[in-house]
This record gives C-alpha cells, sequence and structure tokens, in this order.
C-alpha cells in the first residue's frame, strides 16, 4: 500500500513539472530588440502575439524593464524571448533572454 502511495505521489510531481514547464514555455514571448534606452529604463521590442497579455497579433512595443541590468543583457537587433506582465503603469518585462 505504502508503495503505491509513493509512486502515485512521484507520478502527480513528475506531472506537476511538467506542466510548470510548458506553462513557463508558453508565457515566453519571441521577439527582436529595436531600442534600448537604459537612462528611462525602457525597451522597445518587435515581437508576434503576446497570448499571456491577451495581444493576438504581433506588434512593436515598449516596455518598461522590471530590472534595468536587464538592458545590458542585450543589444539591438538580438532574437530574444522574454516574459512581461501588465500593471498599472503599463507593460512591464520581467524577465529577458537571447533567443537559442
Amino acid at each position: 500500500m505504502n508503495r503505491m502511495i509513493q509512486l502515485a505521489g512521484a507520478g502527480a510531481f513528475a506531472l506537476a513539472l511538467t506542466l510548470g514547464a510548458a506553462l513557463a514555455q508558453a508565457a515566453a514571448i519571441s521577439g527582436e530588440v529595436k531600442k534600448i534606452d537604459e537612462g528611462a529604463g525602457k525597451i522597445t521590442l518587435k515581437h508576434g502575439p503576446a497570448k499571456s497579455l491577451g495581444m493576438e497579433d504581433p506588434m512593436t512595443m515598449v516596455y518598461r524593464v522590471k530590472d534595468p541590468g536587464m538592458l545590458k543583457q542585450v543589444k539591438v537587433g538580438d532574437k530574444v524571448q522574454f516574459e512581461a506582465q501588465e500593471g498599472d503603469g503599463g507593460y512591464t518585462v520581467t524577465a529577458i533572454q537571447k533567443a537559442k
């Protein structure tokens, strides 16, 4: 009986990890850096649909960045994967990395 509970628990844990990874990947948005304004803490990104933000169409937008240090990780022309969230002052990039 304990062995069955252990197996069920392990299976549930593996499923939770898989679903968590899928959700995290689904939230990532593909884009290209068009402009960086370090002084204002903003980045302009041309991107495809951003379903996590309710945007169905590709567009170019200016985003604030959660951490100004993120702007040093990328340069104009880089293809990127990023995550963003909507807040009181507009949209904010919460994570960004160069696309692989």
